[in-house]
């Protein structure tokens, strides 16, 4: 007599074996932090008792608390499901190096740094509340204002806050409101392909680049100029911060010294192959040098 049963496999979030995608998709927000009950109806993934994926509050190096938010996005073409490379906010106010400048945020998430308050310019404070910025807000805040983008931050009416004491405990309840409403819209977003070193082999994760995203009407620049072009993307290097249309700083944002160190495209999205990431080969991998 045949039998089919015993125990339900939990998806390995990072699973080699699960086909992966590179290049710009335009998606919609489904989940933030989902619960196991989230996971199972919302993503179609049943999470063990024992996961840590639905862990997301711990401590930092440094003693201090964090919060994890794990964002998940499905592909408004395809329908299938990408988490964000996860954003990490840090109950530590954040400074340079050195100590002499602090960040500040203002009440629509905007960010400027300073050696004391009353240095702050002008744009930044005019008819804004601020305060010194956590670790970590800055990203996270590029994210909202791309997400919800119906907002119109140029009015003194709008405001961008999350009651920070609240994150810090896990409570996410205003961002879960946010999900398919009155100002969520559709983000376009990269899709990458992380690679490591793990147990000695080179391990490929998927991953969708978490610092910077596109509204819709910005795709359609990508399928008329070949941005992973060397020359291209110079030519946008040579160009002053104030010539750069929107699009064009995300290229820049991308290929600059604290842009994307994964495997990514500037095209739209596509089937990953392997043998186009040199990184991914053991020959491109070496123990010094530039390409280590």
């Amino acid at each position: 007599m045949s039998t089919i049963g015993g125990v339900k496999r939990e998806l390995n979030l990072s699973d080699n074996n699960f086909s992966k995608k590179v290049g710009l998709f335009e998606a919609n927000v489904i989940a933030i932090n989902p619960t196991r009950e989230e996971f199972k109806n919302k993503l179609g993934i049943e999470m063990s008792e024992d996961s840590k994926a639905i862990e997301y509050l711990g401590q930092s190096a440094d003693g201090n608390d964090y919060l994890r938010i794990d964002v998940w996005l499905q592909d408004t073409k395809t329908k299938e499901n990408y988490k964000i490379t996860p954003f990490f906010l840090e109950d530590k106010e954040r400074e340079n190096k050195d100590g002499s400048k602090k960040q500040y945020i203002n009440s629509v998430g905007v960010c400027s740094w300073a050696s004391d308050e009353n240095d702050l310019p002008d744009w930044f404070i005019s008819g804004r509340d601020h305060r010194v910025a956590y670790t970590g807000e800055e990203i996270f805040y590029n994210f909202m204002k791309s997400w919800l983008s119906k907002l119109d931050y140029r009015s003194a009416e709008t405001t961008l806050q999350l009651e920070w004491k609240k994150l810090m405990k896990g409570n996410i309840k205003d961002l879960k409101d946010q999900i398919n409403g009155e100002w969520s819209d559709t983000i376009v977003s990269m899709a990458t392909v992380i690679t490591k070193m793990k147990d000695g082999e080179v391990k490929e994760y998927q991953g969708v680049y978490n610092k910077s995203f596109l509204p819709l009407y910005s795709l359609k620049q990508f399928r008329v100029l070949n941005y992973d072009d060397r020359k291209t993307q110079q030519k946008l290097i040579n160009k002053k911060s104030k010539e750069l249309s929107l699009h064009e700083k995300f290229v820049v944002n991308i290929i600059g010294e604290y842009g994307c160190k994964d495997y990514y495209l500037f095209k739209e999205l596509q089937s990953y192959n392997s043998d186009d990431n040199l990184v991914s080969t053991d020959s491109a991998i070496s123990d010094g040098g530039d390409d280590y």
